[in-house]
């Protein structure tokens, strides 16, 4: 009686997994960004529920269901601050009348995102950790209002401390102080950090993604990527620099690190404070009292500033790099840690080498997460093959995500060339439009091309056969990579 008993349940229990399965494959194919993703998912939910399921219940899912009924566009406050942002600081038509052709696409970016593109700014280049820190620790020191930071990773170490006590001190000083993170990025920050930031009256609170909605709870994308410093309204930073003492190069055996964040002032601010206080009203349902009204600055460098993420409407990250791409006339050089683009930004960087332009990427030869970087080798390979200009960063690991457009254009932000930054990650970037910040990126790049090697057919194709065949089945993964 117990035996059958038990074979009843074993078969009520395969039942239930093939008949979740069936249901999980039904809701991929509906709500898949791509076929190749659909086609995936439900293919091995089908005939492989009992491998396929935990895993789609973990990283299956491309919306973020919940956030955007929070985004500006649903909420009355934040939709009056984008549209006064947008009169106050549209500046295409002056700008077109200075550059030309660079900023066929500013249209298209603006409407993409929904942020102006401004007058007014200055943007400075802070080149790796050091300098990035130094800014930004000195600048919350001299705040008199308030202090905003977001960071997808914050360590409890020396530089992490040093974060903290800057806060503390602000925060004793009776300043506003805001400070979000990500669970995920955080996983081993510990309570106490956060409970002595808390006890002196710093508002700290966890970007939850599980929370609303219950089919948000056990993903793991979804991440809040953005690095965000804004103080007073009238300062901020953003780029690849978290909050660890590794992106200042002090832990082995990736060091020296490579990174590039950017202090920008001017109208640009207004635009980033904003992409900050939505990730703030989502996870808290407030609105901070902030100012809004930055100084111009006499550079007048010209700014566009592009937050992206699962809860946009459309692809917002993706469609930036396809349009930066098309948008090279002469030269187009990147820099980027993962190098795991999906079709429609591939075939944008293939058209741009047959239209004659100088496209140039940049990538480590250093690992930080193996599985990506064979993948990454892989369309390294397929790049250098259709006539783009591959080279590894040699001294150490290479984490910046720069991009130089002609002689006039560049950006400098957290999003990367892979799947979880087009498609799953919560981003910011900022696109300057200034011939002379062009031309510090310039010289910075060149520095970093004279420390790299270039990649050729040879790396692939003399290659063991294992780790040939490592390198495609790690490609299969890059949906999710």
């Amino acid at each position: 009686m117990h035996t059958e008993t038990a074979h009843a349940i074993i078969i009520a229990a395969v039942a239930l997994i093939h008949l979740t399965g069936l249901a999980a494959a039904g809701h991929a194919a509906l709500t898949a960004r791509t076929p190749q993703g659909a086609i995936a998912w439900a293919v091995s939910l089908i005939f492989m529920p009992y491998l396929a399921l935990l895993p789609y219940l973990i990283f299956g899912r491309t919306k973020f269901e919940g956030y955007v009924a929070a985004r500006r566009l649903r909420n009355r406050r934040l939709h009056e601050l984008t549209r006064a942002l947008r009169q106050n600081s549209n500046a295409r038509s002056e700008a077109e009348a200075m550059l030309g052709h660079t900023l066929a696409g500013i249209q298209t970016l603006t409407a993409l995102t929904g942020m102006p593109f401004s007058r007014g700014n200055n943007v400075q280049l802070l080149v790796d950790g050091d300098a990035t820190f130094d800014a930004i620790l000195s600048t919350i020191a001299a705040a008199k209002y308030y202090v905003m930071v977001q960071f997808f990773i914050v360590h409890d170490d020396g530089i992490g401390r040093r974060l903290k006590q800057a806060l503390l001190s602000k925060a004793k000083q009776g300043l506003k102080v805001y400070f979000l993170y990500d669970g995920i990025g955080c996983y081993d920050l510990p309570d106490s950090y956060l409970e002595e930031l808390g006890a002196a009256g710093v508002k700290v609170q966890e970007f939850i993604t599980r929370r609303r909605r219950l089919i948000n709870r056990y993903q793991l994308n979804f991440r809040n990527h953005r690095k965000i410093v804004v103080v007073d309204g009238e300062q901020a930073f953003v780029g690849g620099l978290n909050a660890g003492d590794e992106y200042l190069g002090l832990k082995p055996p990736l060091s020296p690190w490579r990174d590039t964040h950017v202090q920008v002032s001017g109208l640009a601010v207004a635009a980033i404070q904003l992409t900050f206080v939505e990730d703030w009203y989502w996870a808290t349902g407030h609105l901070p009292e902030l100012r809004w009204q930055p100084p111009v600055q006499r550079r007048n460098m010209h700014c566009q500033v592009v937050p992206s993420g699962p809860a946009d409407e459309r692809e917002t990250c993706k469609y930036f790099f396809v349009q930066v791409i098309n948008s090279a006339q002469s030269r187009l050089w990147i820099t980027t840690p993962y190098f795991v683009p999906d079709e429609a930004v591939f075939a944008a960087l293939k058209l741009a080498v047959l239209r004659g332009v100088d496209v140039r990427i940049l990538i480590p030869a250093r690992a930080d997460h193996n599985l990506v970087f064979k993948a990454s080798s892989l369309y390294a390979y397929e790049a250098v093959c259709a006539g783009i200009k591959m080279f590894r960063y040699q001294p150490g690991f290479i984490h910046q995500k720069v991009i130089l457009i002609n002689d006039d254009a560049a950006s400098v932000g957290s999003a990367n060339m892979d799947n979880r930054s087009l498609r799953l990650n919560f981003e910011i970037t900022v696109l300057t439009v200034d011939k002379g910040f062009a031309a510090s990126v310039e010289s910075m790049l060149l520095e970093d091309f004279a420390r790299a090697l270039p990649v050729t057919r040879q790396e692939y194709e003399k290659a063991s056969a294992m780790r040939r065949l490592y390198m495609n089945v790690a490609r299969l993964f890059a949906p999710v990579l």
